[in-house]
């Protein structure tokens, strides 16, 4: 009902090349978060979201840590919730991944992760935008994983 009231509000809006621009977001999103690339994340987040991925990025740096993140393949991204609020359509993705995440020190020894195992992750992330805009381009606002 939600992707029907955004489509009606916002004839533009197509829930194919949304999940195709969210796949693209998701997977630049985790690599720039990687390498703490924070001129990426600011342009692809949310002021909020960015505070505390900046927050955690510059926390990694400070112990003198290093992340590596592969993305092994997206399995699925999936629609599971979306809504319209006065003019701001929000569409949540739940995203099946296969990733390779390591956490080095200093050094170079894993303080986490493991790079020869590929871990099967679920995140589920909510992107905005204002419907009026002309900026066809939407911002992630929000990110959790599921509660067992």
């Amino acid at each position: 009902a939600g992707v029907m009231r955004i489509k009606l509000a916002d004839d533009r809006f197509d829930e194919r090349e949304f999940l195709h621009g969210a796949k693209a977001a998701f997977a630049m999103i985790v690599e720039a978060f990687a390498k703490g690339d924070v001129d990426t994340l600011k342009s692809l987040l949310s002021k909020e979201l960015f505070a505390g991925f900046a927050s955690a990025i510059e926390s990694r740096e400070a112990a003198g840590e290093v992340q590596e993140t592969t993305i092994v393949t997206i399995r699925s991204a999936d629609v599971v919730e979306a809504s319209l609020e006065q003019n701001v359509a929000k569409v949540t993705v739940e995203f099946v991944t296969e990733q390779v995440k390591v956490t080095r020190d200093t050094a170079g020894a894993v303080v986490e992760g493991d790079p020869d195992r590929i871990d099967i992750l679920t995140d589920i992330w909510t992107f905005a935008r204002d419907i009026r805009d002309k900026d066809p381009n939407w911002e992630l606002v929000a990110t959790r994983v599921p509660e067992d």
